[in-house]
């Protein structure tokens, strides 16, 4: 019963098969093979982006910071949510790889920013002269990191007001194939068709071994992407291994059918966890994650009886009667784990 990250999984056996099928013979290196460039078009079909450039890294943190050193300079300002990613779990990467640039922070129930919100911030420090700096990037999260989904209508809010501040907007999509079934919006609606002007394209936790992908659907920023990426070390020279896992991951939709288990068990777990006395969510299940306050001797019992998952202290302190919990559903979880762990929790 492991419920503690999708990134505890394994790797999707259809991904496995692909890398064994790529391992053969000698092809150029550093992605001037054709299964790269397979690959590439695979992404930009998906997106229904045919202009767009696509370039594989390994990490999320690696394709969120090349992507918004592309974009901005490093006096100016990126907007994003204060639970983020970008700020709270990637050790500095989009600073250093902007060199410096600041993160700005921004409010916002589940992780989603508030349109008129940034519209104030982005004015305010527009005015703010030499000593406040510029804005310059803008950056949200689908789905975001307490599992709720931007639908294309939000995205175009925040994306208009990015716009009429001249601000880029960066999508990290760590799990965009959750945010795309939970949406039940089309990968293209909500991103390029909506006003984003960078995606992380996320693999790893959606069955890939390691694989992202930088998209750039403003063509004006691939060379800074191209030549950032090389610069910090995340071009692979048997670059193949990274374009076989998407390449792999998008055929037949296996993204998406990934993902659909992945979240249909979060949903599951949900609904089960509502029917526990004394236990509700914290936000709504839009995806793949599910934040739950329980009591606290039944999270005494499901950790007695195996199962895994992380205390989520950031909302608090915790006390002996209650604690909030964060679980996240794979694309392997299983029925029959599910209705283990809620067995466990109710007692």
């Amino acid at each position: 019963m492991n419920f503690a990250s999708d990134n505890a999984s394994g790797v999707h056996p259809e991904i496995l098969a692909a890398l064994s099928a790529a391992n053969d013979g000698h092809v150029l290196g550093y992605g001037r093979d054709a299964l790269t460039e397979a690959a590439q078009e695979r992404v930009r079909e998906v997106l229904d982006a045919p202009d767009a450039a696509v370039m594989f890294v390994t990490t999320g943190t690696a394709a969120n910071a090349i992507s918004l050193g592309s974009a901005v300079q490093p006096w100016q300002r990126i907007f994003c949510h204060e639970d983020a990613h970008i700020e709270t779990s990637e050790c500095g990467a989009p600073e250093l790889f902007t060199s410096g640039a600041k993160l700005t922070l921004m409010p916002g129930d589940g992780g989603l920013i508030d349109a008129d919100a940034l519209d104030h911030a982005a004015e305010f420090w527009a005015g703010e002269g030499l000593g406040g700096g510029q804005p310059g990037a803008v950056s949200i999260t689908n789905s975001t990191e307490w599992g709720r989904v931007w639908k294309p209508e939000n995205v175009r809010e925040v994306a208009a007001v990015a716009k009429q501040h001249g601000l880029a907007l960066h999508m990290d999509g760590a799990r965009f194939a959750n945010a795309v079934v939970g949406s039940g919006a089309t990968a293209a609606d909500v991103t390029h068709r909506a006003g984003v002007d960078l995606l992380s394209f996320g693999g790893t936790k959606n069955g890939a071994m390691g694989a992202e992908a930088i998209v750039a659907f403003d063509g004006e920023m691939a060379d800074r992407i191209a030549y950032m990426r090389k610069r910090g070390g995340h071009l692979w020279s048997k670059h193949r291994y990274l374009s076989a896992q998407f390449y792999a991951l998008l055929e037949g939709d296996l993204w998406l059918r990934a993902a659909e288990n992945a979240n249909a068990m979060a949903r599951l777990l949900g609904e089960g966890i509502q029917q526990i006395e004394g236990a509700s969510l914290v936000q709504p299940v839009e995806s793949n994650q599910v934040f739950a306050t329980v009591p606290g001797d039944a999270d005494d019992r499901a950790r007695a009886a195996g199962a895994n998952y992380y205390k989520w202290t950031s909302l608090g302190e915790e006390t002996l009667d209650e604690v909030t919990l964060r679980f996240v559903c794979s694309w392997n979880s299983r029925e029959e784990d599910v209705i283990e762990l809620l067995t466990a929790l109710r007692g």
